[in-house]
């Protein structure tokens, strides 16, 4: 079967279709990692995008479920350069076409990956479709793809967060509340380590949040706009309040959630940094250290005066942590529950546990 993959500058490649026969439609976007498709196609903050692997063989070690960051495929389409059509895992349980085919997801393998990463990063990321329907309309698919709204102008938070609290049961006796705005799994798993967890919905109040009597809380990484007005109105807000309250640790979207809080902007990458091999420079140490990343927004580097950038990417300079120079917040670009370093950025949920034990003290 043939399948077209259309941008809205007019590019139209064809290629080879796996997974669901369907026509989905997104932002365009790239992931330099090597391995971990499984983790990247059910990672909340791929919402509304369609995912590209640079990496030309994917699939090779099919699909293990206990790799997954959320029940179901994120992005509404996958790109790929060649597909592996018989993999081999011990704790495999499907090819990736099936895996894609079961969530009805669409697949395009056999396109120039090289040509479109480096397309997209002159040009910045770029609406797109991915069809696989045997009898697509060429001309109509590219005026679809032009004619159509920006994924980030949807609250894509409001489809990827919960939505009812969930509580996790832990061994610790601090309590950890999670703002689930596309929360990964594997951040709950590491909460798990220092605390019990009580997820929430992105939009619920400081108030309701502080009868739960948390210890610290955690705005989780998601997809889309921080400042999104629907996202301004509930999270933001909700975060603005809690900072004067009580210990917070921000991750990606939750970082960018947090700066905005507390008085910062951000704006859009041209195209994002997604991948596990983005190098971070802290300014205090001066020590460099690899991390995991997913996202298209960064926070502007000119803060207010409480606050001070105290990492920034080495390759483009743009900011990676904020500090606030007397109240107990912690806020990260990267993932740290990534472990791509594989271990360097996991002192960042104990560091967020001491933040906690002083505030009690």
């Amino acid at each position: 079967m043939k399948a077209l993959l259309a941008l809205e500058d007019g590019t139209l490649l064809r290629g080879e279709a796996f997974g669901a026969r369907t026509t989905a439609f997104g932002e365009i976007v790239f992931n330099t990692n090597m391995t971990g498709y499984c983790e990247a196609l059910t990672d909340p903050s791929y919402k509304g995008q369609i995912l590209m692997m640079t990496y030309p063989l994917i699939g090779n070690y099919g699909v293990q479920p206990e790799t997954f960051e959320s029940e179901r495929i994120q992005p509404s389409a996958f790109v790929v350069r060649e597909l592996c059509k018989r993999p081999y895992h011990v704790d495999s349980k499907m090819t990736l076409s099936q895996f894609l085919e079961s969530h009805d997801i669409p697949g395009i393998s056999d396109v120039d990956t090289r040509m479109l990463t480096i397309k997209i990063r002159k040009h910045g990321t770029m609406k797109a479709a991915v069809s696989t329907e045997p009898d697509t309309n060429l001309e109509e698919l590219v005026q679809e793809v032009i004619s159509m709204p920006h994924p980030t102008e949807t609250n894509l938070v409001s489809i990827v967060s919960c939505d009812k609290t969930v509580q996790y049961a832990s061994n610790k006796k601090k309590r950890i509340v999670l703002i689930d705005c596309g929360a990964k799994n594997n951040i709950i798993n590491n909460c798990l380590r220092i605390g019990q967890v009580i997820r929430v919905p992105y939009d619920t109040t400081a108030e309701e949040i502080l009868k739960l009597e948390p210890d610290g809380v955690l705005v989780s990484n998601g997809p889309g706009d921080p400042a999104h007005p629907e996202i301004l109105q509930t999270t933001v807000r909700t975060v603005e309040r809690l900072s004067r309250e009580i210990p917070l640790m921000g991750i990606c979207l939750g970082h960018q959630i947090l700066s905005l809080a507390l008085g910062a902007e951000t704006y859009k990458l041209k195209f994002g940094h997604r991948g596990g091999n983005q190098p971070v420079k802290n300014l205090a140490s001066g020590r460099a250290y690899i991390t995991s990343q997913n996202h298209g927004f960064a926070v502007k580097p000119e803060l207010p005066e409480d606050l001070e950038v105290a990492e920034i990417n080495l390759n483009d300079g743009t900011v990676e942590s904020i500090k606030h120079k007397s109240l107990p917040i912690l806020s990260v670009q990267y993932h740290p529950e990534a472990s791509p370093g594989p271990h360097d950025a996991n002192p960042l949920f104990e560091q967020f546990e001491k933040l906690m034990e002083a505030s009690r003290a």
